[in-house]
């Protein structure tokens, strides 16, 4: 899972009860192949972390949907969607919603993307758009917020892309990761540098989760890494180091996130993860 632009947002998942043995059972076949990513529906509960420096926020709550399915054969599609709600303490409360939907092949050279951000109920931007990856640099072709083309690095990353470049970075012991990312955020024209530092993998045994992942047939004995993304503007000037944000989570290596905390420098949004349903991936043919 990945956040998209600086929106204060989180992830999803939607947790289907498992309420007997026998629903239990048919859980476990619910997996994905070896080395692909698990389509999941997920829930995130945002809630205000702690204040750095002089943020006003004195309150924030929200939740993320996280609906990923597909495969490296068929694609991969995101529904994502965040609704949040930051009050200063004055009287002043922000409420944003953050709609987003995208596609990315499996081979990383197609990804579309569209968005949709409103702020206290009043649509403020929409994108809508496509990249495609050439030989020499990623051709992106803008109908939202206006008709614009782009040539980007071919270099760049996509955000499933992403995701699976940090995990088998895990399986390989590595830890450290350094790309650009485009993600369609932002009026479809921004790009982060990315910097991910991956911790040591966490055995099943340790840490054992309580959140929604907790009794997952298809996660027991699964490995997992502590994990944390820090997203720089590309356009930073010399010196600038500091992140515009970050997030920290744990990633199982069939790419489910959980124990989310989210770093927007002025204060930081932790998100539990409440839901989780993981659904049957099909192997490619």
């Amino acid at each position: 899972m990945m956040i998209r632009g600086k929106e204060f947002a989180g992830p999803a998942i939607c947790l289907a009860a498992l309420g007997c043995a026998t629903v239990l059972a048919a859980r476990a076949q619910a997996v994905a192949p070896a080395g692909e990513l698990a389509s999941h529906r997920a829930v995130y509960e945002l809630s205000l972390a702690q204040n750095h420096g002089n943020s006003s926020t004195v309150s924030a709550r929200g939740r993320i949907l996280y609906d990923f399915a597909g495969s490296a054969c068929e694609g991969y599609k995101l529904e994502f969607r965040q609704v949040s709600e930051l009050d200063n303490g004055e009287g002043k409360v922000t409420l944003s919603d953050l709609r987003s939907n995208t596609w990315e092949d499996g081979d990383a050279k197609n990804f579309q993307f569209k968005s949709e951000n409103y702020m206290n109920n009043r649509m403020v931007d929409a994108v809508d758009g496509a990249a495609v990856r050439q030989a020499d640099n990623i051709a992106v072709t803008l109908i939202k917020p206006k008709n614009t083309k782009l040539n980007l690095d071919h270099a760049i990353v996509f955000p499933t892309q992403h995701v699976r470049r940090i995990i088998e970075a895990a399986r390989a012991g590595k830890s450290i990761l350094e790309f650009p990312v485009y993600d369609g955020s932002e009026k479809g024209e921004k790009i982060y540098n990315t910097l991910t530092v991956i911790g040591r993998m966490i055995p099943p045994t340790e840490r054992v989760p309580t959140d929604a992942a907790a009794g997952q047939a298809a996660l027991a004995g699964m490995a997992r890494w502590p994990v944390t993304v820090s997203y720089f503007d590309l356009n930073a000037k010399a010196g600038e180091q500091t992140p515009v944000y970050a997030i920290t989570f744990e990633l199982y290596e069939n790419g489910i996130s959980r124990a989310l905390l989210l770093d927007y420098n002025d204060f930081a949004i932790s998100g539990e993860l409440t839901s989780l349903e993981i659904r049957d991936t099909k192997p490619c043919p």
